[in-house]
């Protein structure tokens, strides 16, 4: 059997046409992953040129187009697998905690605990909703996970460019606005009502603060904003 895959899928299966044995009748699904890719990054299937839904059984002989969520096309009236939320919320493995705090950085949702093993992961996932982030294929191709990404590069900094693009969330950027270290909401607080916890240098030198709602984080404008605010623009540009 023939499976043609497109765009960045070819990265995931190193070639974008394969002959894959099918033996007895199987998942398309089963066949898709059995290359590399795992199902979360589908968001069209082809079978001899008519859309099917992962469940559609092969027996051999067909001819299998797989495509990746598209930047320019509405594909809801033909694709059968599920559309990424309209308001994505992330969760991110174990190894991808730079990322995890860029995307905080610039005001999205992401869940994520040093300490999180596979079954915890893969349950926030589904019980919150959430796009999970993993270079584990494995923990992607869990049945259980619809939605799912795997960042293809090992750098951070293009590892949040991925993902701005992939879920095309460059216009709803809002930079310093969620808590980098838990993923609380930042809220603005008068002065005072946090003046005892400043050191002396910030309490003379700033005006404008915000604190976490789940933590209680203090946040200023410090010597690192301007750094962090280049950052964004940067990472605002390549997501577009």
């Amino acid at each position: 059997m023939v499976v043609r895959l497109y765009a960045d899928l070819v990265e995931l299966a190193g070639d974008e046409e394969l002959e894959v044995p099918v033996g007895s009748k199987r998942s398309v699904k089963d066949l898709i992953e059995s290359v590399g890719v795992p199902h979360p990054e589908v968001a069209l299937i082809l079978v001899d040129g008519r859309p099917v839904s992962f469940e559609h059984l092969v027996a051999g002989g067909e001819r299998v187009a797989v495509y990746p969520p598209f930047q320019s096309f509405d594909l809801a009236a033909v694709t059968t697998v599920d559309p990424p939320p309209a308001d994505p919320r992330f969760v991110a493995d174990v190894h991808l905690g730079t990322l995890a705090r860029r995307l905080r950085l610039l005001g999205f949702d992401t869940w994520y605990r040093p300490d999180a093993n596979d079954d915890l992961l893969a349950e926030v996932a589904v019980g919150e909703g959430r796009i999970l982030l993993s270079r584990d294929r494995g923990l992607l191709m869990r049945r259980v996970i619809t939605h799912g990404y795997c960042p293809r590069s090992d750098d951070p900094e293009l590892q949040a460019i991925e993902v701005i693009r992939r879920y095309r969330l460059a216009p709803h950027i809002a930079p310093f606005t969620r808590c980098i270290n838990c993923n609380g909401e930042l809220e603005a607080v008068e002065k005072q009502e946090v003046v005892d916890e400043l050191p002396p240098a910030t309490r003379r030198e700033h005006e404008r603060f915000t604190r976490c709602c789940d933590c209680g984080q203090v946040y200023w404008p410090g010597s690192h904003k301007e750094a962090l605010t280049d950052v964004v623009a940067d990472l605002r540009t390549a997501g577009r």
